[in-house]
């Protein structure tokens, strides 16, 4: 069984709570107030409705911060899982 299980799109639900983990401990790190980084949830939220049925409770949007060659730069991270892409 194992072995069909490397095929599948789904993910585990290790990964699942790996990757909300992550997601959490990059939001503790971001700078973006609570309240900002919501209004940009509900604004992706209503842009991305229009086109692809998503579950506003799985979506994920964190702040992160990447070290790069310039220094720390903020990045916009978002785990949206699709439903159903609307025609």
């Amino acid at each position: 069984m194992d072995f069909f299980r490397k095929f599948s799109n789904k993910p585990t639900p290790k990964d699942v709570a790996k990757d909300r983990l992550k997601l959490i401990l990059i939001h503790d790190r971001g700078d973006l107030p609570h309240e900002t980084l919501e209004k940009i949830r509900m604004e992706i939220l209503e842009v991305l409705s229009k086109y692809i049925e998503i579950n506003a409770e799985d979506v994920e949007i964190a702040v992160s911060k990447s070290e790069n060659v310039d220094g720390n730069n903020p990045a916009l991270v978002a785990n949206i899982p699709i439903k159903n892409i609307k025609n």
